[in-house]
C-alpha cells in the first residue's frame, strides 16, 4: 500500500507546522512511519491522498459515532451555513442543544458551551474553585483532561502526591495544587483526601479512562469517589468528553448510576465540529459570568454550525434501538478479535465499554496507567502497521481508545478480524 503522496505532504507540513501536525499523536511518533494524509471520509471508511481506503476505528477520536459525513448532518449544515458561520451573539440553536443535553444528563441543570474539551475541563475546575473557595484539585494518573497547565502533570514519588509538570513551559507553582492519585485505587484516593480533603476544590476523573487506552472503572470506584467527595465538600467532575453520548445516551453517569456535581462534554455533541461544554447544578452554574464572579468567555462558543451538527446528532442518537445496535457491532468486533488472539495464544487484554475499546498485548488485566504501560510496545507497532497496510486504521498509539460507529457494517467487522488473523498467523510463524 503506497503512501508516496502522504510522505510528500508530511515533509511539506513539517516545514510550516511543529512536527507537521496540529496535534502530537497524529505525527505517528508512537508507532513510527508516515501518517496517511486523509482526503475524505464517508460512513465507516476514510481515504488518504494516495487513494488508499481504510476502515476507520479512530472516528476523529470519538465524535463520528454516526459515521463520517452522515447525510442528515451534511444536509443540516448546508442549510445552516447559508445563514452564516458565526455571529458572536445568542441563537436559538444554543438553547435547543443545551435543552437536549440537560434532558439527557439530569445532573446538568445548566450548560455553558465552549470550543473544546480542554476549555470545558479548565472552566469546570475554575468554577469548582470559585464555588468552594479552595485551591487544590485531584486528578488520576493516565487520565487526560486537555492541555491546561494544572492538568499536564505526572504522579510524584508517592501513590498520591502533588504532581510534577509533564511539559516544558509549565512552572512548578502552577501544578503545586494538583494531587495525582492512581486510577481505580480507591484506598489511595481516600488517604489523599484524609490528608488534603478540606483543601480540595474538586476531583476530576474520566469515568471510563480513554487516554491510557480504554480502562473501565473498577466496581465501586466511582461510587467511592462520589461518597468521599460529598463528605469532604469537594466537587466531583466527570470528564465525559469522550464517554458522553458514547457509552450510553446519558454517558457514563447513566451507565454507572453516579451523579457528579459538574460534567464536561465535547466530541459527539458537536457532530464532528469543534465544541465543548460544561454544566452541573443550577446554583453552581449561576456562579459563572455574567450571573456570577467566575469569569469565562469565548468568541466562537455556541457557533451555529457546531450547534446544528450537535442537535442533529443527538436527534439521531435518540432514536429507538441505536445503542443496542452499537453494542451488537462493538461486541461482535471485540469478541472476534479475542477469539483470534486466544486461538494463536497471543497474550492479550481487550477492554471495552460500549463503543470504546482497546487492545493491550499483555498477560494481565489492565486497570490503571501502570498496567497499561506494560503493553508490549514493539508488538503493538508491528500490529498497527500490519493493519494499516491491510486497510484498517487504528489510533497510532497504544495509549488511545478505538471507537466503533453505527456506520460499521458486518463486512467491516469481518474484514477487520480477517486482517488480524493474518497478522496472528505471521506473528506465530
Amino acid at each position: 500500500m503506497g503512501r508516496d503522496k502522504s510522505a510528500g505532504q508530511f515533509e511539506r507540513a513539517k516545514r510550516v507546522m511543529p512536527g507537521g501536525v496540529s496535534s502530537p499523536v497524529r505525527a505517528f511518533n508512537g508507532v513510527g512511519g508516515i501518517p496517511p494524509f486523509i482526503a475524505k471520509a464517508k460512513g465507516s471508511h476514510i481515504w488518504d491522498v494516495d487513494g488508499n481506503e481504510y476502515i476507520d476505528y479512530v472516528g476523529s477520536w470519538g465524535p463520528a459515532i454516526l459515521g463520517h459525513a452522515h447525510p442528515k448532518i451534511v444536509a443540516a449544515l448546508n442549510e445552516a451555513i447559508e445563514n452564516g458561520t458565526s455571529f458572536g451573539a445568542p441563537t436559538e440553536l444554543e438553547t435547543e442543544l443545551a435543552s437536549m443535553i440537560c434532558g439527557a444528563y439530569p445532573s446538568m441543570e445548566m450548560v455553558r458551551f465552549v470550543n473544546s474539551g480542554t476549555e470545558a475541563t479548565m472552566s469546570a475546575i475554575r468554577l469548582a474553585r470559585g464555588v468552594t473557595g479552595r485551591s487544590k484539585i485531584v486528578k488520576f494518573e493516565g487520565c487526560y483532561h486537555g492541555h491546561a497547565d494544572s492538568l499536564l502533570v505526572k504522579a510524584g514519588s508517592g501513590a498520591a502526591t502533588c504532581g510534577e509538570p509533564t511539559s516544558a513551559g509549565i512552572i512548578e507553582e502552577t501544578v503545586k495544587h494538583t494531587i495525582v492519585c492512581r486510577y481505580n485505587d480507591l484506598s489511595g484516593f481516600e488517604n489523599a483526601m484524609k490528608a488534603h480533603g478540606r483543601e480540595v476544590a474538586c476531583v476530576i476523573v474520566e469515568p471510563v479512562a480513554g487516554n491510557m487506552g480504554c480502562v473501565p472503572p473498577a466496581e465501586g470506584f466511582l461510587k467511592g469517589l462520589r461518597d468521599i467527595t460529598k463528605k469532604s465538600g469537594a466537587l466531583l467532575i466527570f470528564d465525559e468528553v469522550m464517554t458522553g453520548f458514547r457509552v450510553a445516551f446519558g454517558g457514563a453517569q447513566e451507565l454507572y448510576n453516579i451523579k457528579p456535581d459538574l460534567t464536561c462534554l465535547g466530541k459527539i455533541i458537536g457532530g464532528g465540529l469543534p465544541v465543548g461544554a460544561y454544566g452541573g447544578r443550577r446554583d453552581f452554574m449561576e456562579k459563572v459570568s455574567p450571573l456570577g464572579p467566575v469569569y469565562q468567555a469565548g468568541t466562537l462558543s455556541g457557533n451555529p454550525l457546531a450547534m446544528t451538527a450537535g442537535i442533529k446528532t443527538i436527534e439521531l442518537l435518540s432514536e429507538p434501538g441505536v445503542y443496542k445496535k452499537l453494542e451488537e457491532i462493538s461486541s461482535a468486533l471485540t469478541d472476534g478479535i479475542k477469539e483470534v488472539f486466544d486461538e494463536f495464544k497471543i497474550p492479550n487484554r481487550i477492554n471495552r465499554v460500549g463503543a470504546m475499546w482497546s487492545i493491550f498485548f499483555t498477560g494481565r488485566p489492565v486497570t490503571d496507567f501502570v498496567s497499561a504501560a506494560e503493553n508490549d510496545g514493539p508488538k503493538f507497532r508491528k500490529f498497527f502497521h500490519f493493519l494499516l497496510d491491510g486497510g484498517i486504521y487504528l489510533a497510532p498509539s497504544p495509549f488511545e481508545s478505538a471507537f466503533v460507529s453505527l456506520a460499521h457494517s458486518k463486512d467491516d467487522v469481518r474484514k477487520t478480524i480477517d486482517v488480524i488473523k493474518l497478522w496472528a498467523e505471521t506473528e506465530k510463524k
